[in-house]
């Protein structure tokens, strides 16, 4: 398993130093967050990732999660081009849904169903792969339409990793996520449409996957939570069963009350190996 950790504080200088702790701390990824207007102090995540790729050298960086569904494709191409290309190769793109409670949807008048949020997400996706190729693209579907557009460069490894939020049992859901590098995976419950998977579940999804994807192939399965900063035991042994179900990153997420200092002593304490 491998680990990250959200960079939910502190201005844009200060995630670079923590950036650079994290990594030294011995963490393997560094994330920022995509909002627009969400009532919280927030950085442009593309910047707050160059900050992170040139304070780095290691870390896999990401944005937990971007919603390609408020994003132009081809623009969203370039940016994610620009990273890799400045980090070495170590972007990967979470992509979801998004929140519709940011104001980056509904106070700027774009859709917020979700059969269109899937939707422009599905062909995102569709499109990035042809852009990746470093060739023309002619595309038409029901969102975007492109007439020819080469972006260039190629990415550093000749295609950049994709993730998506995916909910277990969803079939569409699940569907997706088969077809990206990873899942952000959660299960949906009548009590609860959004809750970690337990390692029983776990075991089920990463079966799931080995068959719709091959056996050979790669497929990333990410756990977001929290986990103690004064107990190594207690962080170790909540993560460890998740760990040897099949889980292969875990993020920690401080999303209450997060603060510098808080953030720093998570940091400096270590992934929860």
């Amino acid at each position: 398993m491998r680990y990250g950790i959200v960079l939910t504080a502190g201005d844009l200088r200060t995630q670079g130093d923590l950036a650079a702790e994290a990594e030294a701390a011995g963490w393997d990824g560094v994330f920022t967050w995509d909002g627009i207007a969400v009532g919280l102090d927030a950085w442009d995540p593309w910047v707050a990732m160059a900050v992170f790729a040139l304070r780095t050298e290691r870390v896999t960086l990401g944005a937990i999660v971007t919603p390609p569904a408020r994003r132009r494709p081809w623009k969203l191409a370039r940016e994610a081009l620009s990273i890799d290309h400045l980090s070495g190769g170590r972007l990967v793109l979470p992509f979801g849904l998004g929140a519709v409670d940011d104001g980056g949807f509904a106070k700027v008048g774009e859709p917020t169903d979700r059969a269109t949020r899937a939707g422009r997400l599905d062909e995102t996706m569709a499109l990035l792969e042809r852009f990746w190729t470093g060739e023309a693209v002619a595309f038409r579907g029901e969102h975007y339409r492109v007439g020819g557009m080469t972006i260039r460069p190629r990415p550093v490894n000749g295609r950049i990793p994709v993730w998506v939020v995916a909910l277990w049992p969803k079939p569409k859901s699940m569907t997706r996520a088969y077809e990206a590098d990873g899942v952000l995976i959660a299960v949906a419950r009548p009590d609860d449409p959004y809750t970690t998977p337990t390692p029983a579940e776990l075991v089920e999804i990463a079966v799931a996957g080995r068959a719709a994807r091959g056996p050979a192939a790669p497929w990333e399965i990410i756990i977001e939570g929290t986990t103690p900063t004064g107990d190594p035991a207690a962080a170790s042994a909540a993560v460890q069963p998740l760990a040897e179900a099949g889980a292969t990153w875990w993020i920690e997420s401080p999303w209450e009350a997060p603060s510098v200092e808080g953030l720093r002593a998570r940091i400096a304490a270590g992934p929860p190996r």
